[in-house]
């Protein structure tokens, strides 16, 4: 069952704890080749806070020279209603200013470091080992290049500024209006706890809610990937409405769901819609108060006072409730920076390594050696796949691998290429431990053609030629006569420049098998790895495959792993791999003639009539 469209489509939050803080920030390195801007975005953000919080202030001074209190306003202010109505627009307009250059800076910052994000995972992803890829499926990985990056690219873009605005919102606010009437604070503050208190209950509820629909509307969407990917099945077992009663089920599930949080959320819109007012009234009804005390009352409050307080307050209230919000944005952002800097601080292969000045490139002649070969995969630490492994095959030979299913023919050729740590024993190239050995180098001169092509979604050009990029059209064209391939790649009107489709799917078995050859002719490399390719093909294909892979073969050395035993009678030599052991090696001729080995018992099982 794939559920991978699942998968990462909601961050897990993490508690935002000092630990997890500090492991968190370090996703910030890469914004430190843009701390220029972004240090300038904060400045701006600092700007803009200041500019907003200074609005209510004048607010409040043009009400009080309307009530004939301009005395209170500060003597470098006009003291007209035009003059402050003037300074209040010059106000606006620089907080305009400043917001326009914040998201500018800020912008930049944000793309370029999700660049490099995106970029330094993409790189380190295609330098793991295989046993990483074993473990995870496709669609997490996926989703960490996607979803976790778009988090993160939220948090520098938008949570982080709006989360600093909120901060310098609430303590700005707090201290003007205690600036303004410290009584009339003191009993407005009072007034917080309880409404901080049950929104903190109604929040926790709501997510709880929320996250069962989700649950309940995934479940739902695997069941249409399910019955979508297996419409063939549905259609021949006659399922239709079964699935459709159980798609149903689902869907009934996912709005009893929806429902019950849509209770609890608009209980929890009723409460903060009488928590606000009624604090807005009782804090008026208080502030009323005050203002109709004498002016030499030290209670009094004018007029423009209490509305600048007013207009406080509820900057205050927004920030309080906006910070909760940022709170959640951010242990979001930080589980998507833990799952990215999993990845980046998992080992690599030692690939595309620098060498070392004054060093030849590698030369491989072919010459390979098993020597007690041992092997556990690292999943499977328990079953042991190869037991003491021990061949030798001279450069130019072609040794064919024979046996059952899970034998361990195909892990053979997977350590060759070092896809595995060995668990025992060692492989020598040329002579030489491919420990010993660059990755990248030793891979460069093996070819594979697999069992199963896996085409790319580009030009028939592009997949021939990613054995050699950068090959001349010359040698693409030679690559394809000799496996058999420019035939029918002529006959497309496009040529070399048609497009295979998503792994290849607008050619036949035979022409990705063939396409696969000519990209491995194309790399011309000294050691040749085949998991014979006609075991699914019709017999004219068949034939068209097998010449390719006999010219791929010519003075190289190769190992294939046979299934039909009747192509492999020309090899040099056979490996008869059972349970992980060799239990029979010779040529064709030998073999077949011990009537109670294994490879003749597997020759007649072939040749048997169906």
């Amino acid at each position: 069952m794939n559920t991978s469209g699942q998968v990462g489509a909601d961050v897990p939050k993490v508690k935002l704890t000092k630990e997890n803080f500090q492991r968190g920030m370090r996703i910030f390195r890469f914004v430190l080749p843009y701390k220029v801007p972004f240090i300038l975005g904060l400045l701006l953000l600092l700007l803009s806070s200041i500019s907003t919080m200074v609005m209510p202030k004048m607010l409040g001074y043009l009400v009080n020279i309307a009530n004939h209190q301009a005395h209170t306003l500060p003597r470098f202010l006009p003291k007209t209603i035009t003059g402050i109505a003037l300074v209040l627009f010059g106000v606006v307009l620089l907080q305009g200013l400043f917001s326009f250059l914040r998201i500018f800076f800020f912008s930049r910052v944000s793309e370029f470091s999700v660049r490099d994000i995106r970029r330094t995972l993409y790189q380190k992803l295609v330098t793991l080992p295989i046993p990483f890829f074993e473990q995870r499926r496709v669609g997490e990985i996926t989703s960490r290049l996607t979803s976790d990056v778009a988090n993160i690219q939220d948090t520098f873009t938008l949570t982080l500024a709006e989360f600093l605005r909120q901060i310098l919102t609430l303590l700005a606010g707090v201290a003007f209006i205690m600036w303004e009437s410290w009584r009339l604070s003191l009993f407005m503050l009072a007034t917080f706890p309880p409404l901080v208190l049950m929104a903190f209950l109604f929040g926790r509820s709501i997510r709880k809610l929320s996250k069962q629909t989700q649950d309940e509307l995934a479940k739902t969407n695997v069941i249409v990937e399910e019955t979508m990917q297996g419409i063939n099945s549905v259609k021949a077992f006659t399922s239709e409405q079964h699935e459709v009663s159980r798609y149903g089920a689902g869907l009934n599930r996912t709005v009893e769901a929806a429902l019950k949080a849509s209770v609890f959320r608009g209980g929890f819109v009723s409460f903060i819609i009488v928590a606000i007012f009624g604090g807005i009234f009782l804090v008026l009804w208080r502030g009323a108060s005050y203002v109709e005390l004498p002016a030499s009352d030290p209670r009094h409050l004018p007029m423009g006072d209490l509305v600048s307080f007013i207009l406080y307050t509820m900057f205050i209230g927004a920030s309080v409730a906006g910070l909760g919000e940022m709170y959640g944005k951010i242990q979001s952002s930080l589980g998507a920076s833990e799952r990215i800097l999993e990845i980046l601080d998992e080992e690599s292969e030692p690939v595309h390594q620098p060498r070392p000045a004054g060093t030849a490139p590698l030369q491989v002649h072919g010459d390979i050696e098993y020597e007690h070969v041992q092997f556990r995969y690292p999943t499977r630490p328990d079953l042991q796949v190869l037991k003491d492994i021990s061949f030798h095959i001279e450069a130019g030979e072609k040794v064919a691998l024979v046996g059952p299913s899970g034998a361990g023919k195909s892990t053979i050729v997977q350590l060759l290429m070092h896809l595995y740590p060995l668990s025992g024993g060692s492989i020598r190239v040329d002579g030489r431990d491919i420990n010993e050995l660059d990755l990248t180098e030793l891979r460069q001169h093996i070819g594979i053609v697999p069992q199963e092509t896996l085409l790319f979604g580009g030009t028939i050009r592009e997949n021939i030629l990613y054995g050699r990029p950068g090959a001349p059209e010359a040698d693409v064209v030679d690559a394809a006569r000799r496996a058999n391939a420019w035939q029918f790649i002529q006959s497309f009107p496009e040529g070399l420049d048609t497009v295979v489709g998503e792994r290849g799917i607008k050619l036949s078995g035979g022409q990705r098998q063939r396409i696969a050859i000519a990209r491995a002719i194309l790399k011309n490399p000294a050691i040749l790895l085949l998991d014979e390719a006609t075991s699914a093909l019709d017999s004219e294909s068949e034939q068209l495959v097998q010449q390719a892979m006999d010219e791929l073969m010519q003075n190289r050395t190769s190992i294939i792993i046979a299934h039909r035993l009747s192509t492999i009678r020309k090899v040099d030599k056979i490996l008869v791999i059972d349970g992980g052991r060799i239990v029979e090696q010779g040529t064709h001729e030998e073999l077949s003639h011990d009537e109670h080995g294994q490879y003749a018992h597997l020759l007649k099982l072939q040749l048997q009539p169906s």
